[in-house]
């Protein structure tokens, strides 16, 4: 599991659950990057902002949820909005609206995919949200810093800003985390050369976290990956087997089952 080091654990319990050997080997490092100016403002002009688009849960905690000395604060001015405010918050999939719900969002001011969709992302998102009306209206995107450049969902991400643009909407976008690469310990270094042709299966849900590698021959190794832009990368980097999944616990399972 190559998910960051808090997800990671998560999964690697539930498909412990569900009679999978696993473990984690974090390939994403998070940071939640200190306060700043924009953050300010842009709590200070919610109430001008139609919707809030969060790209993943560690967008959500790392807005509402962190160490940041203003962060109770920031939480009771939501309270506020929720109450006084038309703000939607919308989700590309069930790990985001998780992680509203547990900020504190109803649930009723929550826009995402449904559960059954055969993919959560920008695409998906945009066939809930499209229709309505965005003509002279603000959108704010939530997420990582240098996601534009380095994050494998960007290019939906950057496709939903144009989809709200062509629609009439003004898109902002506030980075609220960076990612890392991780420092690997001698031991994960030699668990990953192992890996690469003992049989293991790799879970990917970055195409970033691929590039955190160090160079190896992945000929004899096998991945799912949760998006097919993420299975582009896995296989552009030379692993022998790849399968596509939709990142749902259950869908993951029979993937690496059928392997």
């Amino acid at each position: 599991m190559t998910r960051p080091e808090r997800d990671a654990r998560r999964w690697v319990r539930d498909l412990q659950e569900l009679g999978i050997t696993a473990e984690a080997l974090p390939l994403l490092e998070i940071a939640p990057l200190p306060p700043s100016e924009q953050l300010s403002r842009v709590w200070t002009e919610m109430n001008t902002y139609a919707a809030l688009m969060f790209v993943s849960g560690n967008a959500v905690e790392c807005f509402f949820e962190s160490n940041m000395p203003l962060a109770q604060h920031l939480r009771a001015k939501l309270a506020i909005y929720l109450i006084a405010g038309d703000v939607r918050f919308l989700a590309p999939g069930p790990g985001t609206v998780k992680a509203l719900r547990h900020a504190g969002v109803p649930i009723d001011r929550i826009d995402a995919p449904a559960a059954d969709a055969i993919q959560f992302d920008s695409e998906a998102l945009w066939a809930v949200v499209g229709r309505q009306d965005w003509q002279g209206r603000r959108v704010l995107i939530v997420r990582g810093q240098g996601a534009a450049n380095a994050d494998p969902a960007a290019p939906g991400r950057d496709w939903l800003a144009r989809q709200f643009a062509a629609a009439g909407a003004s898109v902002d976008f506030l980075a609220v985390y960076q990612r890392q690469a991780p420092a690997f310990s001698a031991l994960q270094l030699k668990r990953i050369q192992a890996a690469a042709s003992d049989g293991s299966v790799w879970l990917f849900s970055s195409s970033e976290a691929v590039a955190h590698l160090p160079p190896s021959d992945w000929s004899r190794a096998r991945a799912v990956a949760t998006h097919p832009r993420i299975a582009e990368a896995v296989r552009a980097a030379g692993w022998g087997v790849v399968a596509e999944s939709r990142p749902a616990l259950r869908d993951i399972v029979a993937s690496i089952e059928s392997m």
